[in-house]
């Protein structure tokens, strides 16, 4: 067994922030237009961070 820890990465493509929280394309980008995730653009690429999905996550959480 290799001693490597797990690790969660900063940002995720697109498609896979959407699959994350359970929403389509469409619907993760408009989280981004309206403020609730971050996007980084990496040249061309957008990628969301896993920390906005989180605190997306806690604060709809809250709510429930």
């Amino acid at each position: 067994m290799s001693g490597h820890q797990p690790f969660e990465p900063i940002c995720v493509r697109v498609n896979d922030a959407a699959r994350m929280i359970g929403v389509g394309r469409t619907k993760l980008y408009e989280l981004i237009s309206c403020g609730d995730l971050e996007a980084v653009k990496i040249g061309k690429a957008t990628r969301i961070t896993t920390a906005s999905l989180h605190r997306l996550v806690e604060r709809h959480r809250a709510l429930n």
